[in-house]
């Protein structure tokens, strides 16, 4: 079952797009929200395999405000009547973009989607990588064969990652979250949507008016830990 949460503001539509999901039973509807703040908390408690996300929402936020603030990022499907952020909309990942009125056709198309990317994910090797495992990066001509305690910083660039050893920064195709389920958590640790660092490169600590910390990496880089994910870090942290 593909656990899902849909995020849309009008009701009318959630309950279209329910009932047009009833026909696939490998969709499990958990849950629904209405509004930006209402869908981080109820994504980061359940932890879906999916949401149908709307992009207008109240209070002047978005589908995209959505995603910049969230932790833990589930496959997104965009079901909007506005066909002017589609490219917007990949860039966030996203693995399709259905326009209202939603066509089943095209519902099929993007769960067939889904769960191929599901599948995939499954397939990744799930041995976790330490400090003293040697990985090859290649970036365009340029390849590396580096230890990834010499890694100092994971960020998100789209669909790639930027690596940071050294004075090197090469891109590999490869999501935050794919990174995250191989790396050691006992040393690489996700700062925030778009950053993961390593715990033995920190070089500087700061504490944030917000309830978040700030980071300060051997490299020079700042990062800022998110305050939900601050609560964690103290966590692992602390003796």
């Amino acid at each position: 079952m593909i656990r899902t949460i849909i995020v849309d503001d009008e009701r009318l539509a959630r309950n279209e797009l329910k009932k047009i999901l009833s026909d696939f039973p490998e969709i499990e509807i958990i849950d629904e929200a209405v509004n930006v703040q209402e869908a981080v908390e109820k994504i980061e408690e359940a932890k879906p395999d999916l949401i149908f996300l709307d992009i207008q929402m109240p209070g002047n936020k978005t589908g995209f405000d959505l995603l910049d603030v969230l932790e833990y990022t589930p496959k997104v499907v965009f079901t909007t009547a506005y066909n002017e952020f589609a490219i917007k909309a990949f860039e966030f990942n996203a693995l399709d973009y259905l326009l209202k009125p939603i066509e089943t056709h095209r519902l099929s198309d993007a769960i067939n989607k889904v769960k191929k990317s599901i599948e995939k994910q499954s397939q990744i090797p799930r041995d976790q990588l330490g400090v003293a495992d040697q990985v090859f990066v290649k970036d365009g001509e340029r390849c590396w064969f580096v230890k990834l305690g010499e890694v100092r910083l994971f960020e998100s660039v789209g669909n790639y990652a930027k690596v940071l050893f050294g004075n090197n920064k090469p891109m590999i195709l490869k999501s935050l979250n794919a990174l995250e389920e191989r790396l050691d958590p006992k040393v690489f640790f996700r700062a925030n949507r778009k950053h993961i660092i390593n715990l033995l490169m920190i070089s500087k600590i700061d504490a944030q008016f917000n309830g978040g910390l700030k980071v300060t990496l051997q490299g020079g880089e700042e990062i800022e830990v998110s305050r939900r994910q601050a609560v964690k870090f103290k966590d692992t942290m602390s003796l």
